[in-house]
């Protein structure tokens, strides 16, 4: 499941919602983004 973020109000828009309108339902804006995972590099001792 993909998830969206407004970059206006920073609240998380479902994917459903995303497919029908490319706007967040809070505050109106057209700007969505996806949030990117950070990877944590681990070092072996």
């Amino acid at each position: 499941m993909v998830t969206y973020k407004c970059f206006n109000c920073n609240k998380i828009v479902k994917e459903e919602y995303v497919e029908k309108r490319v706007r967040c339902p809070y505050c109106g804006s057209k700007i969505l983004f996806k949030p990117r995972v950070t990877n944590v590099k681990v070092r072996a001792i």
